[in-house]
């Protein structure tokens, strides 16, 4: 999210807005994004619909919600739901249209978008 916002203000100049999509309840969003001091838009997906929608959804197994919640991680609490689920972490760039002129998603939670190279992606499908 950090990413996000260092390249706001010049996404914002190409007439892009941001708005990032969570699986935690809106309640947890609204704590990041204090903590974080996060100024574009956060939506909660805790049902994980727009992630199933984006094809990004994933559902954790028994074996690591575990080894998550020995790590301080409730996946239970953070959702309020039950499903296990998380989204891989995705940027798209859409049109006003709805039409995806770029995507990027990688299963290591770890490994994120070059802001550099989401930038150039943006200026590319503004023409």
């Amino acid at each position: 999210m950090g990413q996000l916002q260092k390249i706001e203000s010049q996404l914002t100049e190409l007439g892009y807005q941001i708005l990032a999509i969570n699986a935690d309840r809106p309640e947890k969003l609204a704590e990041a994004a204090e903590k974080n001091s996060l100024t574009y838009t956060l939506l909660s997906d805790s049902q994980l619909i727009a992630a199933r929608a984006f094809g990004v959804a994933f559902r954790v197994d028994d074996d690591m919600f575990g080894k998550l919640k020995g790590f301080g991680i409730d996946l239970e609490e953070a959702s309020g739901e039950t499903h296990h689920g998380l989204p891989v972490p995705a940027v798209f760039v859409v049109d006003t249209d709805g039409k995806i002129h770029f995507q990027y998603a990688n299963p290591d939670y770890k490994v994120r978008v070059d802001t550099e190279v989401l930038l150039s992606a943006a200026r590319a499908a503004r023409g």
